[in-house]
Parts: structure tokens; C-alpha cells; sequence
């Protein structure tokens, strides 16, 4: 018996997001919240009863006494975030767009506290969850969080336990881009399922196609891939097979950030119960679709009872 189904890591930061349209220059009032796509992702799995574990480092400050009471708030174990009384919370500000387009983000990251995280801070403790996810952002952050990534991997690759990897990708965080190919698809082909856009698969795989762009990890002996295609849906393929989901219909967007995390809560969330893949990707699609019609980063990501209720219409 696992003490945690699932161990995630990152950056959590704090977000201020403009009330009103416009430049941001211009704007005048904020609303605080959190933002992170690795804690979203977590945030997520708890909502549904998972039993989370987060890593992380806030500063010693305001914001890192919100991020960290918001997670907790959210239900995930907390014990594994370390305050950092000589690094700052990182924070972004994001515009606000009426016209469902990607709004402006501004981020205010550099030598937060949460760079600092490092292998050093690796416990036996950590390790006893049955699931790692893992993304691309913590390698952009520093040197040490690169390193936490591959040993966190390593540690629960040899531990027996399963493995997901969503690229999200940050190429402002890189010095270049072959830099970043390089240490994501490193990572990247470690994991039991990756999870890339459809443009980020092109960009690290040099690929063209769903289904080139998942032979080049599945080759290299990740188990599954699954490609998010927009409003076209979703591609999987594994050893087992492949196919297309398609997507869940929505009328207005309000907020496309946070949807691609929230596409991997529905997919790992459903895989983690043991549902076949196209259920899974199934779920990710309506998991994505709730988050492109709710303005900020987690705030559509659903609870278990709606997830219970959507299965009962869809079933009906």
C-alpha cells in the first residue's frame, strides 16, 4: 500500500490577473492566485481523490505563505515544500482577453526560490508514490532542478513505479533551442507515457505526423504517447495499437492556459484507475474542453463528483 498515488514537483508561483482588458501596463487592479503547470497537473489529480505529494521551494515571503496555504487548501501534502529564506516566490502577471485568444503573461521567476531545488533534497519518503509526473519546466529553471528531474526519474524508474512526462515546452526558459530539444527528449524517453503537443512533438522529434512523432519515443522505449491535436482531439499509440479521440465541442473559449494540463489530469487520472487508453484520452479531451471555458490557469479543473456525473450522462 502506497502512502501517495502520486508524486509531483515544480514551480508554483503566485498570479496576479489583470481585471480588466488591455495592456497590462494599463491595467489597474489584480486578482491574486496561483499559477504552475506542474502543481496544476497535481491540483487536478487530488481533486479526484488521488493522494498527491508536491516538492517544491517557496520563498520565505507573502506569496510562498499563499502558494503554499492555496495547495493546501487543494488538498495535496505539502511536507515535501521547503521555505527558502534567501530566494524570492516567483510570480507572473497575466493579461486578461475577452476573445478567447492567448493572453500575455509576464513572468517574474529568475533566481526564485523554487530554482534552487536540488537532488541534495531528495528523501527515501519521497519515493513511496506509486505514480511520478513529470514536465519540462523544472529543467529550464537551473542546473540543480535538472538534476532533481533525472534523479527523481531514476529513483522511480528502479523503484518499479510508472512514469508520465508532459513536455511543456518554455523555449524563453532555454538558452536555445537545441539546448532544449536535447535535455527534454533526455527526460523525456525515461518516462512510461509522454504527453506532447502537437507542435511540441514536431519541434523535438523533427517528425511530422501523430503518428511519426510517437514512433520516435516509442523506439526509444516509452510505453505510450499521447499527442494533443487542438480542436482536432487527441492521437495515442502504443505497442497495442493507435487512434484518434475526438475532441469535446465548445461553444465559447474564455481561457486556453492550463488546458494541456488539465488534458493530462483526464489522461493519467483515468490510466492510474486502469481504464483503457482511448477512455483515458477520452477523459483528457472533456478534462481539457472544462478548462478552455473557465477564466484562470486551474480553476475548471473538475471534482471527482462532476467527473462521476459527466460518466453518468455520456453512459446514459
Amino acid at each position: 500500500m502506497h502512502e501517495h498515488d502520486v508524486l509531483c514537483f515544480g514551480e508554483t508561483m503566485a498570479m496576479f490577473v489583470a481585471e480588466q482588458a488591455g495592456d497590462l501596463a494599463s491595467v489597474g487592479q489584480f486578482g491574486k492566485r496561483i499559477a504552475g503547470a506542474d502543481s496544476n497537473v497535481a491540483i487536478g489529480l487530488a481533486r479526484l481523490g488521488f493522494k498527491v505529494r508536491w516538492l517544491s521551494r517557496v520563498g520565505d515571503d507573502s506569496l510562498g505563505r499563499f502558494v503554499l496555504d492555496s495547495l493546501r487548501r487543494e488538498g495535496l501534502d505539502c511536507s515535501g515544500v521547503e521555505v527558502d529564506a534567501s530566494c524570492p516566490t516567483g510570480f507572473q502577471l497575466k493579461a486578461r482577453c475577452d476573445d478567447g485568444s492567448d493572453p500575455a503573461v509576464e513572468y517574474f521567476r529568475r533566481g526564485s526560490a523554487a530554482s534552487r531545488l536540488s537532488s541534495a533534497l531528495l528523501c527515501p519518503a519521497w519515493l513511496q508514490a506509486r505514480h511520478l509526473h513529470a514536465t519540462g519546466i523544472p529543467l529550464a529553471l537551473s542546473e540543480s532542478c535538472r538534476a532533481l528531474s533525472h534523479a527523481l526519474v531514476d529513483a522511480m524508474r528502479g523503484a518499479g513505479r510508472s512514469i508520465s512526462f508532459d513536455p511543456n515546452l518554455r523555449p524563453s526558459l532555454w538558452p536555445d533551442q537545441n539546448s532544449m530539444v536535447r535535455e527534454i527528449n533526455a527526460l523525456a524517453v525515461k518516462a512510461d507515457w509522454v504527453l506532447p503537443g502537437l507542435e511540441e512533438g514536431r519541434l523535438l522529434t523533427g517528425r511530422h505526423t501523430p503518428a511519426d512523432i510517437a514512433a520516435f519515443y516509442l523506439d526509444q522505449g516509452v510505453e505510450l504517447v499521447v499527442i494533443k491535436l487542438g480542436d482536432a482531439g487527441a492521437y495515442f499509440r502504443s505497442a497495442k495499437g493507435e487512434g484518434q479521440v475526438a475532441p469535446v465541442p465548445v461553444s465559447h473559449v474564455v481561457d486556453t492556459v492550463g488546458a494541456g494540463d488539465a488534458f493530462a489530469v483526464g489522461v493519467l487520472s483515468a490510466l492510474l484507475e486502469g481504464c483503457p487508453v482511448a477512455e483515458a484520452v477520452a477523459r483528457g479531451n472533456w478534462c481539457g474542453s472544462r478548462a478552455v471555458q473557465s477564466r484562470g490557469d486551474m480553476e475548471g479543473l473538475p471534482l471527482r463528483h462532476e467527473l462521476e456525473a459527466h460518466d453518468l450522462r455520456r453512459s446514459a
